[in-house]
């Protein structure tokens, strides 16, 4: 009977056991499961995101002595970045770009000595709904404009300054709606007709350099701060990274107004920015940066068209160009 009993009890204890191991392993294999499928999904949600872009330091010295040529002694140095962040899945698109750069050059033999050199601030983000394979119905919004104040210098012994710009002085921000065409992640081409331009001048001594218009309120002529436009936008860029540690950004952007009394359809206002960089040695680069501006509305001094300087300067509508190759700690990704 004892026996019995004993037995009876053994394999009580084993069945009870058994049961319990079996239970720990569903807990542990259902856990298991749980953390594969979290983790699949992290995976998941990453592989959207691509994160490109090339950022750096820049500096450059130059020093004569008794260089016949003349020249002026000086350092300069220009930090900079052009960083894009894409999200692609299903069928929807959202790129968002930052396109930016800041100097400054110094120099003995100026008056004043410190100048700013560079200065930029371009950010840019588009939203799209695929409608088609690499057709997409695109929202997109900008803002440019510049960080520091900005000066024409008479180099006198004085060190008279003239401000042309400074925050928000000018600013351009638009907003539009439209078609774009993205048939790979390097090369897209976007076009609106129904694109809002907003013209800002947050200083009131600039708004006619550049190109604010006159209002009449109460019998008196002022310039408002604000200047908004409808129009065309055509926008381009390519974004080349095939090639190891070489990095190839480019934009350009066009817009007319439609019913715009100082700017006629036709006449675009243009922004074309380039940017081709090259890493060497891990952590030093050699980069070419140059932008390109042309605004109907933009005023600006120089010589006339028979290369005379003339009293006032003859302001008129120029093609702006700015040019910066440099040499100096860069990265690229």
């Amino acid at each position: 009977m004892k026996k019995n009993l004993f037995f009876i009890v053994m394999s009580f204890l084993l069945v009870s056991n058994t049961a319990l191991f079996a239970q720990e392993d569903e807990k542990t294999a259902a856990q298991a499961a749980i953390e594969t499928k979290v983790k699949a999904a992290e995976i998941d949600s990453v592989k959207h995101w691509k994160f490109t872009g090339m950022t750096g330091l820049n500096a450059s010295q130059t020093q004569f002595w008794n260089w016949a040529a003349g020249g002026n002694n000086n350092i300069t140095g220009v930090l900079y970045a052009n960083l894009t962040l894409s999200y692609k899945k299903n069928r929807i698109a959202w790129d968002s770009n930052l396109d930016t750069e800041i100097g400054e050059l110094y120099s003995s033999d100026l008056n004043p000595r410190w100048r700013k050199s560079n200065d930029k601030l371009n950010i840019t983000s588009k939203f799209g709904y695929e409608l088609a394979k690499s057709w997409y119905l695109s929202v997109l919004g900008s803002f440019k404009t510049q960080y520091a104040p900005g000066y024409e210098y008479a180099n006198n012994d004085a060190g008279d300054k003239t401000l042309i710009a400074r925050w928000a002085s000018p600013s351009y921000t638009d907003l539009s709606i439209g078609i774009d065409y993205k048939p790979n992640d390097i090369f897209s081409v976007y076009v609106s007709p129904i694109a809002g331009r907003l013209t800002y001048c947050k200083d009131s001594t600039l708004r006619e350099r550049y190109g604010l218009p006159e209002r009449e309120r109460d019998g008196m002529l002022y310039r408002p701060a604000a200047n908004a436009a409808l129009g065309l936008i055509i926008k381009g860029g390519i974004n080349y990274t095939l090639v190891k540690n070489l990095k190839i950004i480019t934009t350009v952007s066009l817009f007319t107004p439609y019913t715009s009394k100082e700017q006629k359809f036709g006449n675009f206002d243009v922004d074309w920015d380039f940017a081709i960089s090259y890493n060497f040695l891990k952590v030093l680069s050699v980069s070419l940066m140059t932008s390109l501006k042309y605004y109907d509305q933009v005023m600006i001094a120089g010589k006339n068209w028979n290369g005379e300087p003339g009293a006032a300067g003859y302001p008129a509508q120029r093609v702006q160009f700015k040019e910066m190759l440099g040499l100096g700690i860069g990265y690229s990704f």
